[in-house]
């Protein structure tokens, strides 16, 4: 397993979403099972190697094997560290040990169906190969471990065949319900890479919706007013935005904060005033009803509401004429905090939103329904021509903490 440099873990070669694979479980399991095989094994010894026409023989075996295993355990434990040397010495030593059994055992013992001085443990080492490589690895580790009981223990009985179809069904099953983990990890992988850019484009659409674009909108009045937009003020407020826009747009591609970002710097370290934020778009137009005492809310989240409320503005004075007028109302209640920016403009038709999204203006799907979607909130517009615009922004405290 190793860090991909975001956060997750690449097991198997492949990213575990949140950085938590489901092998990891499984490794610790195989880990603690060989510990206990090992002490199985040893158990059956010691009440038959009396038996045995080479005791001592096997006793040197069960040394080696435990001084293995308790070397090996974190390994096991630890798919950085259970490289395939290490699965090839474990499976060597397991044959070695089958292989022993037929030349240290009673023959009589044998014809009987005694087990081999491994037992179990060959398990383990089947598991191991299907961990790490799937069922493949896992199918000829058990299968060179049955050839060896065949040639080594007894030939072909049926108890030697018996155990040997049990052990390749365990570890073929093991192994192909790894590879199916690994591609299930694969997928979510993936499927959260394309959520995340999906994400990253909505930001930067936003972004540049409520900066560049709104910044040419102005450049295109201005130049269809009679005059207006060849004043040397008009002019002085042109190349003020536009110097604002360029730095913004430089800031996205280098990844550097916005120049609001950095404006609204204190407030994202800890709870920001709503109230204080919306004040700057606030005019002889637009009137704000708030409490008397700040409307905290997470730094970001703040952010993120005056920016929502900031796009809606936006809409009245382009869309709503020279001489309409808006209100925006803040509720402070103990579950959610409530925006309601309502003007007297002309309104428009159902089915205009999906119009505009349609040709590309995405001010309100974006700029105001993304936002707020993104801080768990919701954002209601009601309209009728004729009768002016409202819209209704609730983010619930609970989902901005």
């Amino acid at each position: 397993m190793t860090d991909d440099g975001h956060g997750r873990a690449a097991v198997g070669g492949t990213i575990a979403a949140g950085g938590m694979s489901v092998e990891l479980p499984l490794w610790r399991a195989i880990s603690y099972f060989r510990v206990l095989a090992l002490g199985y094994a040893l158990l059956r010894y010691v009440n038959s190697y009396l038996h045995f026409l080479h005791p001592v023989s096997g006793w040197i075996y069960f040394g080696a094997l435990t001084l293995w295993t308790l070397a090996s355990t974190r390994a096991f434990g630890d798919p950085r560290r259970c490289t395939w040397c290490v699965l090839g010495f474990d499976l060597a030593l397991v044959v070695t040990g089958i292989v022993m059994s037929g030349m240290i055992d009673a023959p009589a013992r044998i014809s009987h169906g005694a087990p081999t001085l491994p037992t179990i443990f060959a398990a383990g080492t089947v598991l191991g190969f299907a961990a790490k490589g799937g069922w493949r690895p896992a199918a000829a580790s058990g299968s060179v471990i049955g050839v060896a009981n065949i040639l080594g223990h007894g030939g072909p009985t049926g108890d030697n065949i018996h155990n040997i179809v049990l052990l390749l069904t365990a570890g073929c099953a093991i192994g192909y319900v790894v590879e199916l983990a690994r591609a299930s990890e694969a997928t979510l992988t993936r499927a959260l890479q394309v959520e995340a850019a999906s994400r990253e484009r909505e930001r930067l659409s936003r972004d540049i919706h409520d900066g560049v674009l709104q910044v040419l909108a102005l450049v295109q009045r201005r130049g269809t007013e009679s005059g207006a937009g060849s004043s040397a003020e008009g002019l002085a407020e042109l190349g003020r935005l536009a110097g604002e826009q360029e730095r913004a747009l430089r800031a996205l591609m280098t990844g550097g904060p916005l120049p609001a970002q950095r404006a609204a710097e204190p407030t994202a370290a800890g709870p920001g005033d709503l109230t204080a934020l919306l004040r700057p778009y606030t005019d002889e137009r637009i009137t704000l009803s708030a409490p008397g005492t700040p409307v905290l809310l997470p730094g970001p989240a703040a952010g993120e509401l005056a920016a929502a409320v900031g796009a809606a503005v936006d809409n009245v004075r382009r869309h709503a004429g020279e001489a309409a007028r808006a209100w925006i109302l803040v509720e402070d209640e103990p579950e959610a905090v409530t925006v309601s920016i309502r003007d007297d403009g002309p309104g428009f038709a159902p089915g205009r939103l999906g119009e505009a999204e349609r040709a590309g203006r995405l001010g309100v799907s974006q700029s105001i329904r993304g936002r707020l979607a993104d801080l768990g909130g919701t954002a209601e517009l009601y309209s009728a021509p004729g009768e002016g615009v409202e819209v209704e922004l609730r983010v619930p405290r609970k989902a901005t903490r």
